[in-house]
Formats: C-alpha cells, structure tokens, sequence
C-alpha cells in the first residue's frame, strides 16, 4: 500500500520497517501524517505474521515533532478546536507503544518534542552518536502532548529538561538516562536494529506480544494512564487559552518561515539572559 508521508517495508519475513517520508519538513508531523500512521497502525495490529517493527526517519532527521508550519497556517483556536489536533497528535505518538509487537526505533538523527515522544514511545532504541534529543515546547509557549519523560529519568531532570525547553541533548547523556540502549555508527544504524529486530523476532511470537502486554499493564497499575490522560487533558487548556508567545512565534514563522521563528525564539531567551 502507498502512502504520502510515510514508507512501509518488509525487508525480512516478520520484520516490518517504518519510515517518517518528510525530509523537506526534518519529518515533521502533520495531521495527515498521523492520519496514515493511525491507519497503518491498525493494519500492523492485525498482522498475524508480524514479529517486530523497526521505525525510522528519512533523511537526516528522525523527527523534529509535530508540523508548527501547518499549525500556523490552520490556526486553531479554543479548546473545541485543539482538542481533535491533540488528541490525534497524542495517539500518533502512542502508536508504537500501543502496537502489540515490539517496536525498536532507529534514531538517525534529532529527536524533538513530539518525535521525541514517539521515540520514547517505541520500546528500545538505538541512536548514531550525533542525534539530540529534548523537548523545546516551552520555549514557544506550547504544552507536553505525552508526558513520557518523568517514567524515564527522575522528577529534577525531567523538570530540568522540561522547564527550560532543553533541545541539544547529547545521545550519551540520553544513554546514561536510560532513554535509548546503545549508540551506533552512522552506517552501522540500519544494520543495528534490523539485528535487534531479528533477535526479537525469533521469540515465540505469543509470549513476545503477552510479554509487552504483561510489562505494560506494570506501567499501567503505577497509574501511568491516567498520568498521560491528565497531563494531555492540562495541555489541551494550554492550547485552547493559547499564549502571547507562541502567537508570536506562529506569526513570524507564517509570515518569514521556520528559520526566522526558531532565531525571534532563541534571541528572546538570550535578551532575558538564559
């Protein structure tokens, strides 16, 4: 099957390999992008011949979160019109947690905000050795879609990252806070976790899917649900209300692009001296 923003392969019998197709936008994702995910999700889950899914990014990115040019471009406004944007752009970044299958992600490259998410999400990663990771909503006025970093790391670093909208994590600091496995040579990557996914496929494929079942019905007993429902819920009253910053930063992106919004941003932190 053919989709537009993202690219489907089975390299190896039960091994599937899933690709963010948007280099031109760092695999940034939009609603149709999610849209498609949501679909071909649905299509993997009934895939009985399915052992693992290795997921990665075109390009030179893995994903740079979610599309903030087709945001401001849409504009939505209040909390009845973020809501179906949020909720959308919340199962996208669940997908692979929710697959049934084991999913490795294969990070080429940055990793940020909701793809940084979406690779938390995934169940092991891999990173090359120049990958960032972090989450820079704050900085532009914005929310936590999915609030997966406190499960991964202690309260004062997830604040530490959160608060200040770090986005220049180095792969061997997200190494030592357990949020990938291994790093790996640039030309090694593919390689990698095509090897990883092959370990994982020679498992019996029922004690696999209800070994991934039983371990997230841990996270679930510790209330972690209901802890990413109230927390995607406070977001939604952060889109919907908005903030003057990030109306400010939508305006120059639409009105002088990407590159113009990311330095108004960055020269606003280092006027306040931080």
């Amino acid at each position: 099957m053919k989709w537009d923003t993202l690219i489907y392969d089975t390299p190896e019998p039960g091994i599937g390999v899933l690709t963010f197709n948007r280099p031109e936008r760092a695999n940034a994702m939009n609603q149709h992008m999610l849209a498609e995910l949501d679909e071909l999700c649905a299509m993997l889950t009934k895939d009985a011949s399915l052992r693992a899914v290795v997921v990665t990014g075109a390009g030179k990115v893995f994903s740079s979160g979610f599309d903030l040019k087709a945001q401001a471009e849409a504009m939505p406004q209040g909390v009845a019109e973020w809501t179906p944007v949020l909720e959308a752009d919340f199962k996208g970044i669940m997908a692979f947690w929710n697959l049934p299958v084991p999913t490795v992600a294969a990070v080429n490259g940055p990793a940020l905000a909701g793809g940084f998410e979406l690779m938390m999400g995934c169940d092991l990663a891999l990173s090359v050795e120049h990958a960032v990771f972090g989450e820079p909503e704050l900085k532009f006025g914005a929310g936590i879609v999915a609030m997966l970093l406190p499960w991964y790391v202690t309260p004062k670093i997830a604040k530490g990252v959160i608060f200040t909208g770090e986005d220049a994590i180095p792969a061997r600091q997200a190494l030592e806070w357990g949020l990938i496995n291994r790093i790996v040579g640039s030309g090694d990557l593919m390689e990698e976790a095509l090897a990883m996914a092959r370990k994982l496929a020679r498992m019996d494929p029922m004690v696999m899917r209800r070994t991934k079942m039983a371990l997230h019905r841990t996270y679930e007993l510790m209330g972690m649900q209901a802890a990413l429902r109230a927390a995607l819920d406070i977001d939604i009253m952060i889109e919907g209300e908005g903030t003057d910053l990030k109306r400010g930063f939508l305006k120059v992106l639409r009105e002088e692009g990407l590159g113009k919004a990311l330095a108004w941003r960055e020269a606003r932190f280092a006027a306040d001296g931080s």
